[in-house]
Formats: C-alpha cells, sequence, structure tokens
C-alpha cells in the first residue's frame, strides 16, 4: 500500500522518530512523506495521529511546524480530540505571533512601507538574514497558525478550558497593531474572544424593559442580533418583525447563510455604537455583566444571516424579564447613544 492507512500510521511513526532524535534531514524527508500520506489517509488514522502530532510540535523545524498544526486542525475537523491537541497548538500559534510581532515592528521601523505577504515572495535571502530566520519564518507561518488555532477553538471544551487564552489574543494584537492592520487575524481573534456560558443584560430603551441572556459560541454580532430579535421580538416580549426560523437556525448549527434584516442598533451603557462587525465581547461589562442597550436601527441593515465560524456552534438563551424595577435601575445607568 503506497498511500492509504498504513502509510499515513506509518510516515507518523518515522516523522515522530526523526523529530525525536532531531535529525534534520531526516525530518525534512519524513515530513515531506508524512505530507504525501495525509490526504489519502482515513478519519480513524487521522483521530488516532492527532494528539501524536500536536506533541510534537514544540521540537518540530520552525519551517514545517505550522503545516504541522494545520494538519492536526484538520484532524480535529475530522473527529480527533480537541483537547488532546489544542494545547501544543495555540502554544505554537502563540510563539509564532511573539517572534513575528519582532519582525513586523523592524519592518515598519525601518521604512520598508507595507510588511510584505506571508507567502514569502517578497523576501529574499539578505532579509531573512537581517532580520533573523526564525522571525521570518514565524511571519510566514501566521496564516496557517491562525487556522489550526480556529480549528481547536470551534470547540466549547477548549475555549473554556485551554489556558493562555488572554497571552495569543495579547500577540495576536499586537502583531495587528504593528502593520497597522486591525483586521489581519480578525478569525482567530474573534474566536479567542468567543464567549460561552455568559450573562448578558439587554434593555430595550423605547419599552424600558430588560433582559437577562446567556450567550455561548457566537463569533460576530451579526449573528448575535439575529439570536436576539429571534429571543425576544420571535418570543412576543418585544414589537417587531422576528427573523425567519431558517436564519436563526443558520446562527445555530444549520449550514449556509440566508438573507435577513437587522432588528436592532446595539448600545453600550456609556452611549457608544457597539458595531455589528465586532463581536460580543465589545459588550462593556456594568456592574458585573454585559449589558447591552437595543435601539431601532438607524438604517435598514440587510446581511446574510449565518455563522461567522461554520464549525462553531451559536445559542443564545433568554432567562428572564427582568422586573420593571430592575429594569429602571439599569436604564437609569445607560447614557444617550453618542451620534
Amino acid at each position: 500500500m503506497i498511500f492509504g492507512r498504513g502509510r499515513f500510521e506509518a510516515a507518523v511513526t518515522e516523522f515522530e522518530t526523526a523529530v525525536g532524535r532531531r535529525d534534520a534531514d531526516a525530518a525534512e524527508r519524513t515530513f515531506e512523506a508524512l505530507r504525501r500520506a495525509f490526504g489519502k489517509a482515513g478519519d480513524a488514522a487521522r483521530r488516532a495521529a492527532a494528539p501524536r502530532l500536536a506533541a510534537l510540535l514544540p521540537d518540530v523545524p520552525p519551517g514545517p511546524r505550522a503545516v504541522v498544526a494545520v494538519m492536526v486542525g484538520a484532524c480535529v475537523e475530522r473527529g480527533a480530540d480537541p483537547m488532546a491537541c489544542a494545547p501544543a497548538v495555540l502554544a505554537a500559534a502563540r510563539d509564532a505571533f511573539e517572534a513575528a510581532e519582532e519582525f513586523a515592528r523592524r519592518w515598519t521601523a525601518e521604512g520598508r512601507g507595507e510588511p510584505p505577504e506571508h507567502d514569502g515572495d517578497a523576501l529574499t535571502e539578505a532579509d531573512a538574514e537581517h532580520f533573523g530566520y526564525g522571525a521570518v519564518l514565524a511571519w510566514q507561518s501566521l496564516p496557517r497558525f491562525e487556522a489550526a488555532g480556529v480549528a481547536m477553538l470551534n470547540s466549547p471544551a477548549v475555549r473554556r478550558g485551554v489556558p493562555g487564552r488572554p497571552e495569543l489574543i495579547a500577540a495576536v494584537r499586537r502583531v495587528a497593531e504593528a502593520v497597522e492592520d486591525r483586521f489581519r487575524f480578525k478569525c482567530l481573534e474573534y474566536a479567542l474572544a468567543v464567549l460561552d456560558d455568559e450573562p448578558v443584560v439587554a434593555i430595550d430603551r423605547a419599552t424600558g424593559t430588560g433582559f437577562a441572556l446567556r450567550v455561548s459560541g457566537i463569533g460576530d454580532n451579526f449573528q448575535l442580533d439575529t439570536l436576539l430579535a429571534d429571543a425576544l421580538i420571535g418570543g412576543g416580549h418585544l414589537p417587531g418583525e422576528a427573523p425567519s426560523a431558517d436564519a436563526v437556525a443558520r446562527c445555530r448549527d444549520r449550514a449556509g447563510t440566508v438573507p435577513t434584516t437587522g432588528s436592532f442598533n446595539l448600545v453600550g451603557a456609556d452611549g457608544e455604537w457597539i458595531w455589528h462587525e465586532g463581536n460580543p465581547s465589545d459588550i462593556p461589562v456594568v456592574d458585573g455583566d454585559r449589558l447591552v442597550v437595543l435601539d431601532p436601527p438607524p438604517y435598514l441593515r440587510r446581511w446574510d444571516a449565518g455563522r461567522f465560524f461554520p464549525g462553531m456552534t451559536g445559542d443564545l438563551v433568554l432567562e428572564r424579564v427582568l422586573t420593571s424595577e430592575e429594569s429602571a435601575a439599569l436604564l437609569a445607568q445607560v447614557a444617550e447613544p453618542v451620534r
């Protein structure tokens, strides 16, 4: 058998042995064999191999390290245990972003203009020597680590249970700041910021009615708007037109997207708009809970309803309607919207 289950398992073992012996030539050779075999491997073989490949990441040379991380991510998407793989993948991603930050800052400080694309086509051997091979390889690896990181973070168990999220999100944001591109690594940043089992209080300014909610797995505020409208308008608590059942399902766990119309303008207690392009972690905390004010949309907003992260299940639960006294006390803390 040239490819397939047996060949992939053998390739994993050979790569594992080469990395363990720190044999660079053998590691390069067996890595190429691993890549060739990976595409033909069955799901069972991938599930078995994923934790082994993840455990190798600290010792894999910088060049192939991100590719191995992507392989692990693909294995997790096909059923491998994310909790067995995520600590090593996210730690490797953090190391890469921290190393790449130095490259990005130096590139900018030296007046080189926009940082090069991550494919490395614009980088020369002289650049690698000047900035350091490790920093350049880290810069080139970032899109792959972003993809591998998101694959891990699709799992709520990983989001809740794997340490190091604050350090990784800080490193991602520092690189984005260094390249002056706030959304350069938006997918990984948003995945790291996803809230799970998080209490959110929403108060409708027009009616003065407040709601205690709990959100999980919501990737952006377009998705949040649709699920809020389903719970509050669809549930008969607020006037308006509720989103379709199909739009709601697409924002929870159904694949694909469907056109919908927005129901709310989201505003913080400080009066600042909470942009739909952002995510629920942008909602400020007031007295221990995130508090969002619901206003009518200032203009007609239409978009394709769905999950920002197709591999992540979204959820929003209305726990209770606040008493009029509770709602009034919260509304008293709310500023007029900043326009």
